[in-house]
């Protein structure tokens, strides 16, 4: 039964991941913002489950960290931030978070941060902090709260991802799996997002 439902997690991973692929070849690229681009990336936005920020300032938030610590989202001004919605459950969520451990790391003297909300209903201390030590995450984790969640659109999917720029406005959104590369990707578009 275990194996069913991972494979089950695996494979809706992957089929998200396909069914982004062929949103973003189907977008237009341009450069220009005009109307017609700005419906079809609310189209695939809200395909994917997400409120469609990019563009729009990220919404602010104060939330604790395990050991009682009060982080907010503005005391990362002027910096990229990714803040990811995860939960120890998330098989996907347990697939990227090396990934963001390795970026944070490549790209954290050039003003790249990670914020990690926990989005688990339980907030059993001790069973995310031996997740996040196994794993070797090195950037805060939040505790999350509903009024975060509800702020970032409601956040259906696990993971989730906002790429915030230098200038406070949210530059990608992310939900599911995606790759690696596409994850460097909108790391780069945060960084250089200018003030």
């Amino acid at each position: 039964l275990f194996r069913s439902a991972l494979g089950l997690m695996a494979w809706s991973g992957y089929q998200n991941l396909q069914r982004r692929r062929a949103a973003q070849k189907a977008q237009p690229h341009v450069t220009v913002l005009d109307q017609s681009n700005q419906t079809v990336q609310q189209d695939v936005a809200s395909d994917e489950g997400l409120p469609n920020l990019r563009g729009k300032k990220a919404p602010p938030f104060t939330l604790k960290t395990q050991d009682g610590r009060k982080v907010s989202l503005a005391d990362y001004k002027g910096k990229a931030v990714l803040v990811n919605f995860w939960a120890t459950w998330c098989v996907p969520c347990k697939l990227e978070m090396p990934w963001f451990v390795d970026l944070h790391k490549q790209y954290a003297s050039q003003g790249f941060e990670i914020l990690g909300v926990d989005e688990d209903e339980e907030k059993d201390h001790g069973q995310i902090d031996k997740f996040a030590k196994k794993i070797g995450v090195d950037y805060p984790i939040l505790l999350g709260s509903e009024a975060t969640s509800k702020a970032y659109g409601g956040v259906d999917v696990l993971p989730t991802s906002f790429y915030v720029g230098r200038d406070g406005k949210v530059v990608e959104e992310a939900a599911g799996l995606i790759s690696r590369d596409e994850i460097e990707a909108n790391i780069k578009k945060a960084l250089a997002a200018r003030e």
